[in-house]
């Protein structure tokens, strides 16, 4: 079985836990970990865990939004990190302690029953990556931060039964924004963030008759609105706005099956 809960999501903080249960063993992938230590743990317990029912923390980018608290975590709990080398090296090289481990675009690796493949995305980082990870029976798609979707990051989700998409500003609202002219180029630019048309038309790329659980993430407090989101969202799916889920930046979703 094969199920995710987001812990938050927004500027203030990324957090979402991905679990596996094979028979009796639980795994579990913590992607990203853009909270602060003791954020987390409250996050956490609300979920009923703690940080040392963590298997593996896989970090999309190196802002601090998505990186936060992984090294004093991963370094406490003897936790493997996987990362990609220029995230790695856009922290500054930070000594894992042996924990570290590298991935690449198109290179999966398993983590207990999950397989866990990462991709590319074009964002304003060293060298960011999403993923898609599966059981080997149901596959979760994480897709956030990135300024567009081009062909080979659509293939990447081809077959997801539940998505966790960006959905960070609404044009209008970021034209209309208090946000200085170069941080409305780089946030609607191609190398920034997803406008709600834009995930949209992910979804009408991606979308199958077996795609359970959509969730609007990523978005943005002042440039975007959950009405907004869910309009989108829902218009993509041909579903009402009732059934489409949006990860809230403090208490992030509920336990939700692949």
């Amino acid at each position: 079985m094969l199920r995710f809960r987001n812990l938050g999501s927004g500027s203030s903080g990324n957090a979402t836990l991905v679990e596996a249960r094979s028979g009796s063993a639980v795994t579990r992938i913590l992607v990203d970990c853009g909270l602060g230590i003791r954020i987390l743990e409250r996050r956490l317990a609300i979920a009923g865990l703690g940080t040392g029912d963590i298997d593996a923390l896989f970090i999309t980018h190196e802002h601090s939004d998505h990186v936060g608290c992984a090294q004093t975590l991963a370094l406490r709990e003897r936790i493997p990190v996987w990362m990609s080398h220029g995230t790695w090296s856009a922290q500054g090289g930070r000594d894992y302690d042996g924990l570290l481990n590298t991935a690449e675009h198109g290179a999966a690796f398993e983590v207990g029953p999950l397989q866990v493949h990462p991709f590319a995305v074009p964002h304003d980082a060293r060298e960011p990556l999403q993923l898609s990870c599966t059981d080997g029976n149901r596959r979760l798609g994480v897709l956030t931060d990135l300024g567009h979707a081009p062909a080979e990051v659509l293939k990447h989700l081809s077959g997801c039964h539940a998505l966790l998409l960006e959905c960070n500003h609404d044009p209008d609202l970021l034209e209309a924004s208090a946000y200085p002219f170069f941080l409305k180029r780089r946030v609607g630019g191609a190398h920034g963030h997803l406008a709600n048309a834009q995930a949209a038309q992910v979804l009408q790329a991606v979308r199958h008759d077996g795609l359970n659980h959509v969730v609007a993430a990523h978005l943005s407090r002042k440039n975007n609105r959950p009405d907004l989101a869910r309009s989108a969202v829902a218009g993509a799916l041909n579903r009402t706005e009732d059934e489409v889920l949006v990860a809230d930046p403090i208490h992030g979703t509920d336990w939700l099956s692949a």
